[in-house]
């Protein structure tokens, strides 16, 4: 099925085509739109042309042109017309202006590669493809007739084979067309099929073409002459003519005068009769390189007509020249020009003063208007005009008593035969005229037949005639001997023509007639023809009609018959008789009577869906066939099929209402924006600017007196959705809020894709896209908004055909939102008459900063809350005091700033006021559950939060015993205990036991902790054996092995010249290994890293004795160097600098250290050691040296040193550190001090 928004894709109507031109020259190109007032721009190599002097643009109502003046190189390039969405792309192709050589100094051109070789025999594979395939057209489709692709004159050798093409376009055609080859006017090569001559035809479905070749193997020179190919279709009829020519085969040897002369005429045998510009040709060189023997052949082959006066010429200019002191430059020897053309004699004297003279065969020549006498400074020029044979002379230039000689050889261009022979068929005793045209008049012509010259002495049986440039040969009275091919000759072409002449004529006395047949029936073609003993052959589109079960061939006596049974549509083709030794061809037509068919793409039980975007325009072509030409109706049928609309243009009401429903108008439309076009071959359903109501299932019905046929076709408007509601905005916060919509009411056909959200500032014109991708959800959450500004929110709708108008606008809402609730609201302690609460200030604050908090108590069973502090509080603890004892009350907070009271934090269960005894219990965290696992040096912080009223008794115990409070520090608080040990060395591991007492009450955790260091090196490491290229190694496992498993091993070999180490095994498990691949003549060391989980230990077992890998020969001595020391003391490269910060912000110190090996960094605060304080994080990274300090204060201000050590040496800096306090003015706004910090 067609696509039915086809005509919509595109807004051309017409495009503009690649065109070729000659560079120098103007090249236009034009398109049409198929509105007017549609802007349209043209670019070059994807970047746009404005008008100027060279690119000028026209536009004319929906006509538009692009100008390109003197076209040059550069202008080959993509050129593109766009109009809307619609682009086009085409070239300009530029070739180079041909340049004519008219002057030809001799010895400057060398002889003409006609003279050199004769043309190969491979020739032939070329001339395969000099078929009609050698040019294509751009688009298949021919304004003029009905070929897309005409087969092209051609050019083979004797012996080869060559193929002509021609193409057809299929698109617009219902049936095959009908294709005939003939030679002449009259044979048809249909008859001709057979060892010399192949037809062939095949179809594209792809492209719609129909593809005819015409094939010609082992060419004669017989085949030679005018061709023509005709193609017909029902009602439409195209011809087209081409030439063959045929040339012989070279031979090998000597010369053949002949060949020569055909071979300088190849270029010129077109049946055109256009001749191609030879290159030019120094007939004069090829003279004096040439043996005397060869100068015949040279001017026949050549033209040359004073062949004697030319050889004296040529003698008298090969005796030297003595040096002349009058001239600088002298004439070349001889010039060449063809007939017609302009020619120039140039010399330079030696005085640019001096008078020349110019003598033509000793005469002085007179300025005149085709002589021409020029003077520029040492040159003189003579130009001769129009030269013609008079001016085939010798000139000389004289300057005083000297004299330059030359010769001027006038070259006349070749005879070519404009107009070829044609074949003829006649009677015996019939009058023959052979015809042909040459391109001058009273041209001399050689005529042949079947390659013997024909004279006017043989009888006086052929006669010659000249009429202008027209050639005739006359046989007044022809014979059977007359038969043969005729031949004409010139010096620039040749042409072939048959003559065939017969005894008697056959008569036809009935030929076949034209049938018209339907399915399943007979068809019967008959003729009669004058001689009983006549046999001849059946041709179905030019090839040979095969019998078989289904077609009979009969002959008796004089009656030739052709019987099809059962006929199928594949039997219907053009049928001709041809009689055995007659120039006949009986042809007809065999028609098939089709019953009416619906030519759409597919056809199904379901109806086809044509989808129109509203408002484009729908085009619908429905090919149709049938014979006789059937009656074409459109309806619209609802979904149960009743018929609700008919348009037939072809009828009247009273023809077809008996088919269809009575209950319902029929309506006959032939304009209007919903129409029917009707054609011959096909129908258009068009529909001007779809809408929603066009929407439905269209009947297409077909009837003939055959039969009849259907099919459903269901059109489908969408269009762009309807805008959506306007949105609500929620949750609006500091600089966002939560956008949220509803899907728009009709979706226009199509699923909705996505949405586009939009926002502006209320006071602004300007809408700024908030997403670039299609939003999915009907939410969407909106950022970056500057807060206390008023804000609109607007929303679109897209599905596949592009995006609805914007919703309304929704309501203005501003950014500024309260804090979030207060954080871990508890209760502290109770008592008989008080509670104590405590909470963390709100997680977001906003821009309006914090006022304060307001703290409401509400009692059980009651909805009142009662305030239970007067006014706002800034601090996050309170005291409720005068409670009565046994109430029982719910507390909750909420935090308060400009832009309101922010949600409630509350107290989940009621507090009872009372004093409550709590049973002690631990809420020991997950991971001290397990062995708490640290290295050496780390520090241990643990802490253990538990619950228990009255405050329990701790108590810590390590292995049962006390713990030393000089090593490990406790601290507990009412709600947690914390074990801190500053540097874990290893004799901190072990059991750690802690309790709790209330009373008799009592809870009990314990807690393993395993300190671990790196281990030792492995023991008595040995070179157990050495062989070859191995080395056999053990060891025992280290003696300390860091209070971990020993997980493996990491075995390093190391060449004694270099001792660079390289690692042969890493985690290996075994005490002992063999390394493998050492190096002949090379002694190794090896040691041996033991490791656990804190890595590799910090020395390695190394072999005492170097093993040595034995090889034949002397050994290597290395030499010895010394070590360089890269020792340095350390020293700052980048110094402390003063700070002033403000408290309750973390700040850092930093500054740079250089030393080897690397130093060890100690900080201190007015002398004091830093490292054991958590409050402080010391970092180290390529030598930046970097001192947290968490949350100053006033008391953290003073002297900060920071000191590098290492074995070198030590050094140190320092610098000062100033902490001012967070005061607020109380004159100040506190939002606007709040800010200024």
């Amino acid at each position: 099925m067609p696509e039915p928004v086809k005509k919509t894709v595109s807004a051309f109507t017409k495009k503009p085509k690649t065109t070729e031109v000659t560079a120098g020259n103007t090249a236009v190109f034009e398109a049409e739109t198929e509105k007017s007032g549609i802007k349209v721009k043209w670019q070059r190599a994807g970047t746009e042309i404005t008008e100027s002097e060279k690119y000028v643009i026209k536009t004319e109502g929906n006509k538009h042109s692009l100008t390109i003046n003197n076209v040059g190189k550069e202008d080959d390039v993509t050129y593109a017309v766009i109009a809307g969405s619609s682009k086009v792309k085409f070239e300009l192709k530029v070739k180079e202006a041909e340049k004519s050589e008219t002057v030809t100094p001799a010895g400057a051109v060398p002889a003409p590669a006609a003279s050199e070789s004769p043309a190969p025999a491979a020739e032939s594979s070329q001339n395969r493809e000099a078929s009609s395939a050698e040019t294509q057209p751009e688009e298949h489709q021919d304004p003029i007739g009905l070929f897309v692709a005409r087969p092209q004159d051609g050019e083979v050798t004797v012996g080869g084979n060559i193929t002509f093409t021609a193409k057809v376009a299929g698109e617009s055609l219902l049936k095959k067309p009908s294709v005939k080859w003939f030679k002449g006017k009259w044979m048809d090569l249909g008859s001709k099929v057979g060892k010399h001559l192949q037809l062939h035809e095949n179809y594209d479905r792809n492209s719609k073409v129909y593809t005819f070749e015409m094939e010609i193997i082992e060419a004669n020179m017989t085949f030679a002459g005018g061709y023509r190919c005709e193609v017909s279709t029902k009602d439409k009829f195209d011809s087209s003519n081409f030439n063959l020519t045929v040339n012989e085969a070279p031979v090998s040897g000597d010369l053949d005068i002949r060949a020569a002369f055909r071979q300088t005429l190849i270029p010129f045998c077109r049946g055109e009769g256009k001749s191609e510009s030879q290159s030019d040709v120094d007939v004069w060189d090829i003279l004096r390189k040439a043996p005397p023997t060869e100068y015949e052949k040279i001017a026949f082959q050549y033209g040359i007509t004073d062949l004697r006066g030319m050889l004296k010429r040529l003698k008298r200019i090969k005796k030297e020249e003595k040096k002349s002191t009058a001239f600088l430059k002298k004439l070349d020897p001889a010039y060449q020009v063809d007939k017609g053309q302009k020619i120039k004699l140039m010399v330079e004297v030696a005085n640019p003063d001096a008078d020349v003279k110019w003598l033509k065969n000793g005469q002085e020549i007179q300025v005149s208007g085709r002589y021409i006498f020029e003077a520029v400074g040492n040159k003189r020029i003579l130009t001769i005009n129009h030269c013609s044979l008079a001016d085939d002379a010798a000139y000389e230039c004289v300057v005083g008593d000297e004299k330059s000689f030359t010769e001027l050889f006038v070259k006349e261009p070749p005879i070519l035969i404009t107009h070829p022979l044609e074949d003829q068929m006649v009677m015996v005793g019939e009058r023959v005229e052979f015809e042909c045209e040459v391109s001058e008049e009273g041209a001399t012509v050689k005529w042949e037949k079947d390659g013997i010259e024909l004279t006017r002495e043989e009888t006086f049986k052929y006669r010659f005639k000249k009429d202008g440039k027209k050639q005739y040969l006359i046989i007044n009275e022809s014979t059977k001997e007359d038969s043969g091919h005729y031949t004409v000759k010139t010096n620039g072409g040749v042409s072939v023509a048959e003559l065939i002449v017969q005894e008697k004529k056959l008569e036809v006395y009935q030929s076949i007639a034209d049938l018209t047949v339907k399915a399943r029936d007979q068809a019967v073609f008959k003729c009669e023809v004058s001689d009983e003993n006549v046999k001849g052959i059946w041709l179905k589109n030019g090839k040979e009609v095969i019998p078989d079960e289904r077609i009979k061939i009969s002959h008796i006596g004089r009656i030739h018959k052709l019987t099809i049974e059962d006929v199928t549509p594949e039997d219907e083709a053009d049928y001709s008789f041809i009689p055995q030794g007659f120039a006949y061809n009986l042809s007809a037509k065999l028609q098939f009577l089709e019953p009416p068919k619906i030519h759409l793409d597919c056809l199904g039980q379901s109806p086809d869906t044509i989808v129109v975007v509203a408002g484009n325009k729908l085009r619908l072509d429905v090919p149709v066939s049938g014979d006789p030409t059937p009656t074409v109706i459109w309806q619209k049928v609802n979904k149960r099929n009743d018929l609700l609309r008919n348009k037939d243009d072809s009828m009247t009401p009273s023809e077809n209402s008996s088919d269809l429903n009575t209950d319902n108008k029929l309506l006959f439309e032939s304009e209007g924006r919903v129409r029917v076009e009707m054609h011959e071959d096909h129908c258009v359903f068009i529909i001007e600017g779809a809408e929603k109501e066009d929407e439905g299932v269209y009947r297409v019905i077909l009837k003939n007196p055959v039969g009849e046929d259907k099919a459903d076709i269901t059109v489908k408007v969408i269009d762009v959705p309807d805008p959506p509601e306007a949105p609500t905005i929620s949750n609006i916060g500091e600089d966002y809020c939560t956008v949220q919509w509803q899907p728009p009411k009709y979706d226009g056909g199509q699923p909705v894709l996505g949405y586009i959200l939009e926002r502006k500032k209320k006071k602004s014109y300007r809408w700024m896209r908030l997403n670039f991708d299609l939003l999915k959800e009907l939410t969407y959450e909106a950022k970056r908004m500057i807060e206390g500004v008023v804000y609109e929110m607007r929303i679109y709708a897209v599905n596949s055909i592009g995006m609805s108008r914007p919703s309304p606008a929704s309501q203005p809402f501003m950014p500024i939102a309260p804090p979030s609730e207060p954080t871990h609201f508890t209760v502290e302690d109770v008592s008989d008459s008080t509670v104590s609460l405590k909470w963390r200030p709100p997680e977001r604050i906003g821009a309006g900063g914090l006022d304060g908090y307001i703290l409401e108590y509400c009692k059980d069973g009651s909805t009142e809350w009662i305030p239970a502090l007067p006014g706002l509080t800034e601090r996050t603890t309170a005291l409720v005091k005068d409670l009565v004892t046994g109430d029982k009350l719910y507390f909750r907070i909420k935090a308060v700033n400009l832009a309101g009271e922010s949600g409630a934090a509350t107290i989940k269960e009621p507090v009872t006021v009372q004093e409550i005894l709590q049973r002690p219990k631990f809420w020991l965290p997950r991971h001290l559950r397990q062995t708490l696992v640290k290295k050496v040096g780390e520090t241990i912080n643990i802490v253990i939060p538990f619950q228990g009223k009255p405050r329990p008794k701790i108590t810590w115990l390590k292995n049962g015993q006390t713990l030393d409070s000089k090593d490990v520090g406790i601290r507990n608080s009412n709600t947690d205990t914390i074990l801190f040990i500053r540097k874990a060395e290893l004799h901190h591991s072990g059991t750690y036991e802690v309790t709790l007492q209330i009373e008799n009450m009592s809870d009990k955790v314990a807690i393993i902790i395993q300190i671990i260091d790196k281990p030792g090196p492995p023991q008595n490491i040995k070179l157990v054996d050495v062989w070859g290229f191995n080395a056999a190694l053990e060891w025992t496992p280290p003696q300390d092995d860091g209070n971990a498993q020993i997980l493996g091993y990491t075995v390093q070999k190391a060449d004694k010249k270099t001792m660079e180490w390289y690692t042969v095994f890493d985690h290996y498990r075994r005490t002992n290994c063999i390394v493998s691949d050492l190096i002949m003549g090379n002694e190794y060391f090896f040691r041996i890293f033991s490791e656990n989980l804190c890595g590799l230990s910090e020395t390695a077992a190394t072999t005492k004795n170097p093993a040595h890998i034995q090889k034949t020969g002397t050994i290597y001595k290395p030499p010895s160097y010394k070590a360089h020391d890269f020792s340095e003391a350390p020293k700052f490269t980048h110094p402390l600098v003063n700070r002033s910060v403000i408290a309750g912000y973390n700040t850092t110190l930093s500054c740079a250290v250089r030393g080897i090996p690397k130093p060890k960094i100690f900080w201190f605060k007015n002398k004091m050691d830093l490292s054991g304080d958590a409050k402080y994080r010391m970092f180290s990274k390529q030598g930046v040296l970097t001192l947290e300090i968490r949350k100053p204060t006033p008391f953290d201000g003073g002297i900060y040193t920071c000191k590098a050590v290492n074995e070198c040496g030590e050094d140190e800096i320092e610098c000062r550190l100033d902490v001012r306090g967070n005061q607020i003015n109380p004159m100040d706004n506190p939002n606007t001090a709040m800010k200024r910090e």
